[in-house]
């Protein structure tokens, strides 16, 4: 009885260890965009903003709310593999807010034949049906 305990707390243990914390959650959130983007998949590379008119995108030209507008800029600004280059992120900051809400800040860098580009952004990120989500991305 007292192995069969044993092995079920061992069990149990390795299991709760194995669970990625909120903060790997996004961290891998933001790779799998990056890859997205490098292989030229812009809708792929939205997956992990919410799908909502209330997204709020903050660029050079201003804001703009929705989902839908955020992508629509993105295929006007990057409209092939030339222009999108290879993206990279250094993330700087990952900083829970609360159990919903995390906010990340980091460098982006795009590189490019035809001329290379870097910025820098700030990302909130809400929980919403069990699933991260960007809800507003300020990029500049």
């Amino acid at each position: 009885m007292k192995r069969s305990l044993l092995l079920l707390f061992l069990f149990v243990s390795l299991l709760a260890g194995a669970q990625k914390s909120d903060g790997e959650k996004i961290r891998g959130l933001l790779a799998a965009q990056t890859e997205a983007w490098n292989h030229g998949d812009l809708e792929g590379f939205m997956k992990t903003y919410w799908k909502s008119d209330s997204l709020l995108f903050i660029g050079k030209n201003g804001l703009k709310w929705g989902w839908q507008e955020t992508l629509r800029n993105y295929q006007k600004s990057y409209p092939d593999t030339t222009a999108m280059g290879k993206l990279s992120f250094n993330i700087l900051v990952v900083k829970k807010l609360s159990a919903d809400y995390y906010y990340v800040v980091g460098k982006w860098m795009l590189q490019r034949m035809i001329g290379d580009l870097s910025g820098h952004y700030n990302l909130l990120l809400r929980k919403i049906k069990g699933r991260w989500v960007i809800v507003a991305d300020h990029s500049s």
